[in-house]
């Protein structure tokens, strides 16, 4: 977002956090699922998209047509907090709808960590996208946007239906829209992070050939957070090709001891003699 749209969204956000702490987390998750509703709306028709960021009419017009066309379709705390995005600057219309989707899943967020389960959604998240990465066919259907988001949603459903949480599957139907322009693995992978970041944590995922036990991967984490200075979420994936050793990327650093980086330096010092 540019710089005018991220004041917009803080102001959002800063209602959504007077909002959370005065309701419970059952209230919280409606107004969650009435937010992405208006994202899905805003997704579909870039004229009230164009409308409700037009910097030629006043916020408090652009809220009064927000009002006018909700008001008794969605909760009055889903009302109220988006009228919060709309009376702001926006720097393109694509930026607001971002906004919407954005505020929509830390609703989500909010309400699992309201009922103590955000590090279980977080890690389910994790694990579904390390099932569709391990599986081509599975991946290909679920990453094709030319195959309508309900069915796609629907097959999500009966992939997980008993296996997951409810919030999880709906953060994995936000996903299926391209969650901020992205790709559907790149916003699973986004959506981990900022349920890493409500918990005031940093990922680090971690590619090795065999999986770590939980002391080692304690050990792991607790040399990371004394680098970052903060609690690591450590992520797992298994790959035998990487032989042995252990790649970690956090944010933009990697470390990359494997077996398979040293083999591979080794062949292209030997091809330059």
């Amino acid at each position: 977002m540019q710089a005018a749209s991220r004041e917009s969204y803080k102001v959002g956000a800063e209602h959504l956090d007077a909002y959370v702490r005065g309701n419970d987390a059952v209230a919280v998750a409606h107004t969650a699922n009435d937010l992405l509703a208006v994202g899905g709306l805003l997704r579909r028709e870039p004229r009230l998209r164009r409308a409700l960021s037009d910097p030629a009419r006043s916020g408090a017009d652009r809220a009064d047509l927000l009002g006018g066309m909700l008001r008794g379709k969605v909760g009055e705390g889903a009302l109220e907090l988006l009228a919060a995005l709309v009376s702001g600057r926006w720097s393109a219309p694509s930026e607001l709808l971002d906004a919407v989707e954005r505020l929509g899943v830390e609703a989500v967020l909010a309400s699992t960590e309201a009922a103590g389960d955000l590090g279980e959604v977080e890690d389910e998240l994790f694990r579904f996208g390390q099932v569709v990465a391990n599986e081509p066919e599975l991946s290909a259907v679920l990453s094709n946007p030319a195959a309508p988001v309900d069915q796609r949603g629907v097959l999500v459903g009966q992939l997980l239906a008993g296996k997951t949480r409810l919030a999880t599957v709906r953060l994995i139907e936000v996903a299926l829209s391209g969650f901020g322009g992205r790709s559907f693995s790149g916003s699973l992978t986004r959506l981990v992070e900022l349920a890493a970041e409500r918990r005031d944590r940093q990922v680090a995922y971690v590619t090795v050939a065999a999986p770590l036990s939980d002391e080692e991967e304690r050990r792991l984490g607790a040399s990371l957070a004394a680098i970052y200075g903060r609690e690591v979420s450590v992520k797992q994936t298994v790959d035998p090709h990487v032989l042995g050793g252990v790649s970690v990327r956090v944010g933009s650093d990697l470390y990359d001891g494997t077996i398979l980086r040293r083999l591979n330096e080794t062949r292209n010092a030997l091809a330059k003699r």
